[in-house]
């Protein structure tokens, strides 16, 4: 009996044709195949059949249909999914892409496109020398429409932007980084609802539990928010820089043709400048955390091709180690995205810190030109000195704790914080003036009595506060002399708000140091009180302008613009040069490295500092609010005051959960649960900064410093 033969002349035998379009070449290949045929094999058929001389390790095939690579080489077509209508790309893997670094500067940078975009910047970060790139990710530049509309809004927008593209012939549209769609069904069969059997995919996750697909994919559809031009250069009107002497490549920085990551460029292109996005409102600010990539992705997964651009951000405010001697490039960074935050008013901050800020940049600019003394010149043997000096003043502040008692032989004392100042618990509709209090802070409690005899009487105090847990926010004015301090107190009604009072700088630094280390569950016998009350002294004396400057203001060339923000600029114009070579006058003797650092714990002490917003609605609530995520809590505040209303803490948290389907969250806590969905960006986004930080805490010396990436997935990632 004849056997069966297809058009092409060969046996019916279960065979079909692959076709695959190697990227390199612009040539496309059919190859006869077999279900049963792993990857491997396909790749190796595949370059024999090419039979071109050169090295094929770094490609792998990438199945565009579906938006995913198939690196498992072992691996068959059959488990992958891939038909005979299937076209697939054999492509390299590391492509170059264009990498905006905090500083405004772009790099042309070999990156893997097929790991894990966590792990694309772990790399990217080791080429760069830049220590603990867990605090880093991936962002897509924005536009200022892209602060206009909430991520649930956007499709609208899109289905617009595309009509209008298709008339005028543009059609190579990126896929939206952050819309995140189920590749699969449920394995428990959510209805979608909110009931217990609805299944929210919990962190920590099981590693070992993958019988299903990942329900987190990119759409594969030509959808999206951020559109990409077909231009000759390969980039968009994405918030892209053009070629033209904005960009240099990673080996001509190596080689030497460029300054050092270390040091950045003082001066920045205007058409550059005008990229940077200026946030008007709180609102406006937490929807620019919809431009994060997805670490659990690849970037190509995520619409990202050759010759695009991303910017490499600090995304967690949790900068461990922080090392003067290793860390120039990320110290640098640091200092750089912070003084980017101030001067585009993504952070705010009063009149005299923007002028410290000014002070401290200008400082920084003047030491960048000047060489600086050598940490090491005394040999190798210096650092390993100071590493042990270092530890054993760490010992003995271990040991000997806290000078505050005033009994230093009696170990027995417990620690007081006791002295006479003005309160006020704002009531609605209500004008009340503050009243002068005998305040004592011990145990985390804060008393306030009528007068100091009645502390030791039979009466109870006038108002007790557990500091535990409380939001301290700082309400200074130097040139005012108003030294408060504004507590927000948990209680079962939400936030309770109350200020304090102090007279004098050294009163405020007393108070406001045992607050905040209170609000940690931390005493005044812990040994940082003191380090706490100099960094508050430290940061207000930044802030106090000297009688005259140090230097002549003519013999600088000093453009306002470059060194406070635009409010600041219009409001103090005319006499701005010299109130910031006033306040230069207190730090005209640091260091390069230290004028750095010190900007950076300015900033640090900022109220706002740290705080990523976003949009959410919570289902027991009819409004949109907002939800702040910092590295040890959440707090739920209002949309256009940003007051909290309520806080979380990392501590009294069991697990965060998400319902893919319905995307919503689920934060269970120790006092119950809370449930929201983000409008402003995918949940998945919210869901990777809770995990993170919890990931961040993790870290110490005693700790293995060897970076977990399995537990870092395991946290972020969002999936059993």
């Amino acid at each position: 009996m004849s056997s069966q033969m297809y058009s092409d002349g060969h046996e019916v035998d279960g065979s079909w044709v692959l076709r695959v379009f190697v990227t390199d070449h612009q040539v496309e290949r059919s190859l006869r195949v077999k279900g049963e045929l792993h990857i491997g094999g396909v790749m190796l058929r595949l370059v024999e059949d090419l039979d071109i001389l050169m090295d094929w390790s770094d490609h792998a095939l990438w199945w565009p249909a579906h938006n995913r690579w198939l690196t498992r080489t072992r691996s068959t077509l059959d488990q992958y999914g891939v038909a005979a209508d299937a076209v697939l790309h054999f492509t390299p893997m590391h492509k170059t892409l264009r990498v905006q670094l905090p500083d405004l500067r772009c790099l042309d940078c070999r990156v893997d496109f097929s790991v894990k975009t966590f792990n694309a910047v772990i790399n990217l970060c080791k080429e760069l020398g830049i220590r603990h790139p867990e605090e880093l990710s991936f962002c897509k530049p924005l536009e200022p429409n892209h602060l206009k509309y909430n991520l649930k809004d956007l499709p609208v927008k899109k289905k617009i932007e595309n009509q209008k593209n298709q008339r005028n012939g543009q059609w190579n549209i990126s896929a939206d980084t952050n819309t995140f769609i189920p590749a699969s069904q449920s394995p428990r069969g959510s209805n979608g609802s909110l009931d217990q059997s609805n299944p929210f995919m919990c962190a920590p996750v099981t590693p070992n539990n993958r019988n299903h697909s990942t329900p987190i994919s990119s759409p594969v559809s030509q959808t999206g928010t951020w559109k990409r031009n077909n231009n000759s250069s390969g980039f968009g009107s994405n918030g892209s820089f053009n070629a033209n002497n904005s960009t240099m490549s990673l080996e001509a920085l190596n080689g030497g043709l460029s300054d050092s990551l270390a040091h950045s460029p003082s001066f920045i292109a205007p058409d550059i400048r005008a990229k940077v996005i200026r946030p008007k409102t709180l609102v406006e600010r937490a929807r620019m955390n919809v431009a994060w990539l997805d670490s659990s992705l690849s970037i190509m997964e995520q619409g990202i091709r050759e010759f695009d651009t991303l910017r490499l951000k600090f995304k967690f405010y949790s900068f461990y180690d922080l090392n003067p001697k290793t860390d120039a490039v990320r110290i640098n960074m640091i200092y750089e995205q912070a003084k980017w935050q101030l001067l585009s008013e993504e952070l705010d901050c009063t009149e005299e810190e923007m002028l410290m800020f000014a002070a401290l940049q200008v400082q920084v600019n003047l030491q960048a030109g000047i060489p600086q003394p050598s940490s090491d010149s005394n040999g190798g043997t210096t650092q390993v000195e100071d590493d042990i000096d270092a530890a054993l003043t760490d010992l003995q502040v271990t040991l000997e704790g806290s000078n505050i008692s005033s009994s230093p032989g009696d170990i027995t004392q417990i620690p007081e914080l006791c002295d006479y100042l003005r309160f006020l618990k704002p009531k609605r509709f209500t004008l009340k003036a503050y009243k002068r209090y005998w305040f004592t802070c011990r145990d985390l409690q804060l008393r306030l009595y009528k007068t100091r005899e009645e502390e030791n009487g039979p009466g109870a105090p006038v108002h007790s506060i557990n500091l535990r847990g409380c939001e301290v926010t700082p309400d200074v004015h130097l040139s005012h002399s108003r030294y408060g301090i504004r507590l927000e107190v948990p209680s079962a009604e939400g936030m309770t708000e109350m200020w304090i009072k102090c007279d004098t700088e050294q009163q405020y630094a007393k108070w406001m140091a045992a607050c905040r280390l209170a609000a940690k569950g931390r005493s005044l016998a812990d040994a940082s009180y003191e380090t706490e009350v100099n960094s508050i002294m430290a940061f207000l004396q930044l802030q106090r302008p000297a009688p005259a400057p140090a230097i002549n203001p003519n013999s600088l060339d000093i453009t306002p613009e470059d060194y406070v923000a635009p409010r600041f600029a219009k409001k103090l114009k005319g006499k701005l040069v010299q109130r910031i070579l006033e306040a230069h006058a207190n730090v005209k003797d640091l260091p390069l490295v230290e004028a750095k650092l010190n900007y950076i714990k300015a900033w640090q002490s900022l109220p706002e500092y740290g705080i990523s917003l976003f949009i959410v609605k919570f289902t027991d609530k009819n409004k949109e609010e907002l939800l702040g995520v910092a590295n040890n809590r959440l707090m739920r505040m209002e949309m256009n005051s940003g007051d909290h209303l309520k806080t979380w803490r990392y501590n009294t948290m069991k697990a965060w959960n998400v319902n893919w389907e319905v995307k919503h969250m689920m934060v269970q806590f120790e006092e119950g649960n809370v449930v929201f969905e983000c409008h402003s960006a995918d949940c998945k986004v919210v869901h990777e900064f809770i995990g993170g930080y919890i990931f961040l805490s993790m870290r110490s010396k005693e700790a293995n410093q060897t970076l977990n990436e399995e537990m870092f997935h395991k946290l972020t990632g969002g999936w059993v």
